[in-house]
């Protein structure tokens, strides 16, 4: 290829040389006034540069073969999104039925601290109908969103609620028979709002120590209200009964694997069995100087001092 330099001093040469010119060369000789270019460039036209091609994606009909391995990936995940979303609707409706199970049971506890020497049958007979309301009503609610899936995966939305109705069912049960309700009792109670088609719902060990540590609280409360009312044996009882709960939970917690929660129960769990020990050593050892105040003095005069009545 010959230079543009040489090309123009060729074209000025005498014609007689009739010098052959490269074919490849097909560009003009640049006219008075205007810019030369280097080859493969045109010029701009006089209207303005040219419109640049606007870029264009590939529609799903030309697009390669990987599309199909893209719209499966879109149909998983929106499966997922379908079940996360399936997940948090129902962890919502447990979380309202949870809160509902709570103040319920907590009227149960409330009505049983009314009981005294004269009203024990009425008042725990009312007691046991608003505990099988409970059931019916709200943990019947639970037991048909928690059939036949993971309990574990949905605990901490209810396990609150079923922590307070354990409560409420055993503090039932030791003012009715002096005794401590079951895990298999509470589970057999729950068969009868239960699918018999599918699994039904069964309260963990977990859950159910964590309700009886909760209810030394209100076997503390009880046995201070008998021993103002004067039920000095009934206070002893609780006491017993209390004493005998924690020894037995401090040989059970260092064996569970999450224990943190039921550790600062059984803190408070001693703490209860301290201040009943406490009021129950009190009347025992100054009981002559407690025992008329409670009224337990069929004589009325000078029964606020402890003193006999005399001439």
């Amino acid at each position: 290829m010959v230079p543009l330099r040489v090309c123009h001093r060729l074209r000025g040469l005498p014609s007689l040389l009739h010098l052959p010119l490269p074919t490849t060369i097909t560009m003009a000789a640049p006219q008075s006034g205007s810019k030369t270019l280097r080859p493969g460039i045109s010029s701009p036209s006089p209207a303005g540069p040219a419109p640049k091609r606007s870029r264009t994606m590939a529609t799903d009909a030309a697009a390669p073969p990987a599309s199909a391995g893209c719209s499966a990936m879109k149909a998983e995940f929106a499966t997922h999104t379908e079940y996360l979303n399936t997940l948090n609707d129902k962890r919502e409706r447990l979380v309202k039925a949870s809160r509902d199970v709570t103040m319920n049971s907590k009227k149960v506890i409330f009505q049983v601290h009314r009981i005294g020497r004269n009203n024990k049958e009425e008042v725990l007979s009312k007691a046991e109908n608003d505990l099988a309301s409970v059931v019916n009503q709200h943990i019947g609610k639970l037991v048909k969103e928690l059939q036949g899936t993971d309990f574990w995966k949905l605990r901490r939305a209810y396990t609150f609620g079923v922590q307070e109705y354990i409560e409420a069912a055993t503090f039932c049960r030791f003012c009715k028979t002096g005794t401590l309700l079951s895990l298999d009792e509470i589970n057999d109670s729950l068969l009868a709002v239960s699918d018999k088609s599918v699994e039904p719902l069964q309260i963990n060990v977990l859950d159910y120590l964590l309700g009886v540590a909760d209810l030394s609280g209100e076997l503390m409360r009880l046995a201070i209200g008998r021993i103002s009312d004067g039920e000095i044996e009934y206070a002893k009882d609780i006491c017993s009964f209390v004493r005998d709960i924690y020894r037995e939970l401090t040989l059970v917690v260092p064996l569970m694997d999450d224990n943190n929660e039921m550790k600062k129960k059984m803190e408070v769990m001693l703490q209860s069995v301290v201040k009943i020990e406490n009021a129950c050593f009190g009347v025992h050892v100054r009981g002559s100087e407690y025992i008329p105040m409670l009224g337990s003095s069929a004589d009325p005069d000078y029964a606020f001092l402890g003193a006999a009545d005399y001439d």
